[in-house]
């Protein structure tokens, strides 16, 4: 198949890569020549695993083009992904002026058949609207159709290459025959292609990522609850998740969602129930919950030091939203790092891979360090804001010697509650009742 993806951001460069490691011959298209630049170099502006080795070698084999040349690339591909961005509108909408302006793009070069994919996250009835935009534009045949990402940052490449399911949207026979000869070679295990409307796979995404997000806000909200009145939630989160009909994944209490899509698609989603006048309470309180979470666990730091944090270091593990990403959107860190800065407080960060993303962010306002245990030098407490793998075993002596107070406030819920008090750390976590919970210093 001959294919363009308009938009190198995660999205598009994670589906570009995979559908050229499937054989096709792909070109991945972006306005930003210093970005092209790099990528045909080699260098890859995300972190994910496994993705820079597959850019490499289908680089090498020919198969993947990177180019700001969009009219060659729309007149040398049958398939055209639109992969732009959709920012989030202060209004919670969904922006579309990126997706249109490619829409019209693609109109102008098109000089045979196409199927243009909306691949980016967009709003029920987007399809329609860039059908009619593209319509303005050319008299040449095409078909609009909805393929929904469900890649999850940190193991993007997996899920884009064995996925759970792959959806289109299509009210085209030729289109979704079309869709599904590109899709055929990565559901050989059996799992399914879906064919369904347009509008319905434009509502899939958001119905997909707004139920997760709300998965985690029910177990956050139930660790508060837990640690008031004395109940361990990971041992209720056990007895929970081993029900069939409720599952484990995204039932881990912690910080909150945050990263690229369930903080926009959920006020997205509500936006659009508010736009039809649906009541949308649950989604609301989901929302409402994920940035209360971190206002109480920020809140558990300030009563340990009696409200009173000017002057004092801390030392934060973790920058990233989540492990396996340099991602920092909507990131919990950073809302812990601004409210301990305007409080007078100092910060000495590490992350194994977002430190760059945060010196972007922050700029020289915080201290970055390239190992854990040097952030801990001198610092009055650790915080523990993202749970990669090298934080999950270390050395609690060498922490404890290092630090001016043993004390750990681990959003993530990392370390054994027991184990910890008997190492002689003061320790706060989340959803559990520690005796120095709410003691101060």
């Amino acid at each position: 198949m001959r294919i363009c993806v308009i938009g190198t951001g995660y999205v598009g460069l994670v589906a570009g890569t995979c559908l050229a490691e499937m054989g096709n011959d792909v070109i991945c298209v972006d306005n930003n020549e210093e970005k092209i630049k790099e990528l045909r170099q080699g260098k890859v502006p995300i972190y994910e695993p496994g993705l820079e080795e597959l850019i490499i070698s289908n680089t090498r084999e020919g198969r993947l083009v990177f180019s700001t040349d969009l009219d060659s690339a729309v007149k040398n591909s049958l398939i055209c992904f639109i992969a732009v961005g959709t920012p989030q509108g202060d209004d919670g909408s969904a922006d579309l002026q990126y997706v249109f302006k490619v829409a019209e793009e693609i109109a102008k070069s098109m000089d045979e058949y196409k199927v243009v994919v909306n691949k980016s996250t967009v709003p029920v009835g987007t399809a329609q609207k860039v059908t009619e935009h593209i319509k303005s534009f050319t008299s040449c045949d095409f078909d609009v159709v909805s393929n929904p990402e469900f890649l999850k940052q940190g193991a993007a490449v997996d899920d884009f290459l064995k996925p759970d399911r792959i959806i289109i949207g299509s009210d085209s026979q030729k289109a979704t025959e079309i869709m599904q000869e590109v899709y055929s070679p990565f559901l050989r295990t059996g799992n399914p292609i879906i064919i369904m409307d347009v509008k319905s796979a434009e509502m899939a995404k958001y119905a997909a990522n707004s139920f997760l997000a709300t998965k985690i806000s029910f177990i956050n909200e139930l660790a508060n609850i837990c640690e008031k009145v004395g109940a361990d939630v990971e041992q209720v989160r056990i007895g929970m998740s081993t029900d069939r009909r409720i599952g484990s994944q995204f039932l881990f209490p912690g910080l909150g969602y945050g990263g690229s899509c369930f903080p926009k698609d959920v006020k997205a989603l509500i936006k659009i129930a508010q736009d039809n006048i649906i009541p949308c309470g649950i989604l609301k309180a989901a929302d409402e919950t994920n940035s209360t979470q971190r206002k109480i666990f920020i809140e558990r730091i300030f009563n340990y030091f009696n409200n009173d944090v000017k002057g004092k270091t801390f030392a934060l593990w973790g920058l990233a939203f989540k492990p396996r990403t340099n991602d920092m959107r909507e990131a919990p860190a950073i809302t812990i790092i601004n409210t301990l800065l305007e409080k007078g407080a100092s910060i000495i960060a590490y992350d194994p891979k977002a430190t760059d993303e945060a010196k972007r962010i922050f700029g020289n306002t915080i201290t970055y360090v390239t190992s854990s245990y040097d952030a801990l030098i001198g610092a009055d407490a650790l915080i523990l804001a993202t749970e990669w793998n090298e934080f999950r075993r270390p050395d609690f002596e060498r922490i404890k010697k290092s630090l001016k107070n043993p004390v750990i406030f681990d959003g993530r819920n990392q370390y054994d509650v027991k184990r910890m008090q008997e190492r002689g750390f003061d320790y706060i976590c989340v959803g559990k009742r520690t005796e120095k919970q709410t003691a101060k210093v």
